[in-house]
């Protein structure tokens, strides 16, 4: 399934139905009077959430969506029938913008599953509605009014505990294939992973969080370069970010401090309070002799920091600190978690996300 996060779409509510003028017409009833019915309300358009969807793929190809108008009214005092309301789909996380002034008209997350997004028209009154003692035969009736006309910016962001992000090539997809059942690519040149993957991680059979797997960010993603800053969204949510350093990264001009700031830099160039986010920071590969003698050095000078900074090694190929890790990321969630206690490790859940 391709995985779509920024739609653009046009809705319209329906009209109301407009009021009818007739008149009651039967036999032995000489002075009938008036007779003209409401007209129905209009269609609301209506957002739902909708836990199954990963994606606005849906709307993609179909940028228009109208909501039926209601029915004019009849005579014999019959009302006019009110039009069904339209329910757009969207996933959890979805945040509508109003797409000319860039306006949040609403997120929906945190338990909100409906939102009347653009309101139908009212029926209009019937000439029934009109008759008096002083004008007992009005000839004249509401019409409806006319339904909400928008014009939306839909913008997903993935509802997840944990944010992984690093370089390409760090391990990232590797790593949450490893504590998790999501199976994204993984190969061993640059940019995998094109869209980020959900997995469900459970954590010493009690709790589990959701994860999630950022495509990789380099030196320049602001500007543009790589995937740039377009997948940042996804993680703008996320309780704590696992920082991933490629212990065995080939190039000579790039080390394990200088990667580190580097991803720092982009995040924060991109948001402040991203930035500010607590950080498991993490260095990969480190079952390679190479890897794990720059991992140990690193890890010694950052402890040595004014502001000390833990720094975990991990092996995802052997597995080797996947149970510390995983107690890290649970301490920083949750503060009843006491960190460095290890237990066994539980996978739970299906893949979920953008694939």
């Amino acid at each position: 399934m391709k995985f779509v996060d920024e739609v653009r779409i046009h809705v319209k509510s329906g009209d109301g139905g407009a009021g009818a003028i007739a008149w009651r017409r039967e036999k032995f009833i000489p002075r009938g009077g008036p007779a003209g019915g409401d007209g129905g309300d209009g269609g609301d358009v209506v957002l739902v959430v909708d836990p199954q969807m990963a994606t606005l793929l849906d709307y993609r190809y179909i940028r228009e969506h109208k909501a039926r108008s209601g029915e004019k009214g009849h005579g014999r005092d019959m009302n006019g029938v009110s039009a069904p309301h339209l329910e757009l789909r969207v996933p959890p996380g979805t945040l509508v913008r109003d797409a000319a002034t860039g306006e949040v008209i609403v997120d929906m997350s945190g338990g909100l599953t409906r939102f009347v997004i653009a309101k139908g028209g009212r029926g209009g009154l019937g000439n029934i509605n009109f008759a008096s003692s002083t004008n007992q035969a009005p000839r004249y009736a509401q019409d409806g009014t006319p339904g909400e006309e928008k014009e939306l910016f839909l913008e997903l962001k993935l509802l997840a505990d944990v944010g992984i992000v690093g370089y390409p090539n760090a391990g990232k997809s590797t790593l949450i294939s490893r504590i998790s059942r999501a199976r994204p690519k993984i190969a061993d040149y640059p940019f995998t992973t094109l869209t980020p993957n959900l997995g469900v991680v459970g954590w010493r059979g009690e709790r589990s969080f959701v994860v999630a797997d950022i495509p990789g960010l380099i030196e320049g993603a602001h500007a543009g370069a790589g995937l740039g800053h377009q997948f940042l969204r996804h993680v703008e949510r996320c309780r704590v970010l696992v920082h991933l350093v490629d212990g065995a990264n080939p190039d000579p001009s790039r080390s394990l401090a200088r990667d580190f700031a580097a991803i720092n830099k982009e995040l924060k160039l991109y948001s402040r309070e991203l930035a500010a986010k607590p950080q498991v920071v993490v260095v990969t590969k480190v079952d390679l002799p190479e890897a794990r003698a720059a991992a140990l050095g690193w890890q010694k000078a950052m402890a040595r920091r004014k502001a000390p900074v833990a720094v975990h090694l991990l092996s995802s190929a052997t597995g080797e600190g996947l149970d510390a890790l995983l107690d890290a990321v649970a301490a920083s969630i949750w503060p009843d978690v006491k960190p460095g206690r290890t237990g066994q490790r539980k996978r739970l859940g299906k893949q979920r996300g953008g694939r």
